[in-house]
């Protein structure tokens, strides 16, 4: 009995081989782990040469900026040979696509590159997590003494110490027993050393009142003169010459140590502008370095 194919039968086709999977995860986490130890191995190998290159003792070691952009160019090392090394990896290890157009193997092996950069990245942020949350730490803390001052508590040889607004109010530090330094032999009673405590916390209050409204009160400044008059042996023209050197320190000192806060905020800034670059590089690199592996993975042959 003869048998006829109408128009809607499929035609018989002979069975074709599943192709290998677009991505090789496999590829891309060896390069990922591989980009990542790396970077670990360099980094502590530039921390070692960084340590064994600065000096406490001055005229010995490297300047600071000498320091700061050398950092910076080793980082920026580490991050372009670890992206290279684990793009490549991705690619030369990835599978092989016998059936796949020129142009969507060079996509696939550029997508494996940056998939293998982005976690390697992953990976040696959470080894550095410490690392990286003190640069942001130090940062916010830094922008958070611009917004709301520094209160300054101290100037000893030449240079102005800073100090909490618990320590300034607490009356403790040099500046304090210089306002109420008297000479040899005028010894307070008990009930007077108690009385001169208060008084000295009194006085640190109404200076960290100074300092944060960037002006001291003529009343003010000739009540704090009458308590060190009262409690020293210095007359009241003494006691004022002693205020207005005291204010006048703790206004240096705040000035620097606003200075000291905008350059490690600056500094933070241009580090942070510094490793986005770097890291949009190491991407790039890294997809290039997996097209070039996986061209070198499809000439392969086994000889």
């Amino acid at each position: 009995m003869m048998h006829s194919y109408s128009e809607n039968t499929p035609p018989v086709t002979a069975p074709v081989a599943l192709e290998a999977s677009a991505v090789s995860w496999g590829a891309i986490i060896a390069g990922a782990i591989a980009a990542a130890i790396l970077s670990l191995i360099l980094l502590l190998l530039g921390t070692g040469f960084g340590f064994s290159a600065i000096s406490p003792w001055s005229g010995e070691g490297i300047s600071a900026t000498t320091f700061g952009v050398t950092t910076v160019l080793w980082v920026t090392f580490v991050s372009l040979a670890a992206s290279a090394l684990g793009g490549y990896l991705a690619g030369r290890l990835r599978s092989r696509w016998t059936t796949t157009h020129v142009d969507e193997i060079y996509f696939r092996d550029t997508a494996h590159g940056f998939l293998a950069w982005a976690v390697s990245t992953l990976i040696t942020v959470t080894l550095l997590t410490s690392a990286v949350t003190g640069v942001i730490s130090g940062g916010v803390k830094a922008g958070a003494a611009i917004a709301g001052g520094a209160v300054a508590t101290a100037a000893t040889a030449g240079a102005a110490a800073v100090a909490s607004d618990e320590e300034v109010a607490g009356g403790s530090g040099y500046l304090w027993d210089s306002l109420f330094r008297s000479e040899p032999g005028n010894d307070l009673s008990a009930d007077d050393r108690a009385a001169l405590a208060d008084a000295r916390t009194q006085v640190a209050r109404i200076f960290v009142n100074a300092i944060r409204n960037d002006s001291l009160p003529e009343n003010d400044a000739r009540y704090i003169a009458g308590v060190i008059a009262e409690y020293t042996d210095v007359n009241q023209q003494e006691a004022e010459r002693r205020v207005r050197d005291a204010y006048a320190s703790l206004q240096e000192a705040e000035v620097a140590a606003k200075e000291a806060a905008d350059t490690a905020a600056k500094a933070t800034a241009y580090a942070s502008l510094w490793l986005f670059i770097s890291l949009l590089i190491g991407a790039f690199i890294a997809s290039f370095a997996a097209t070039f592996g996986g061209r070198q993975r499809d000439r392969a042959v086994i000889r």
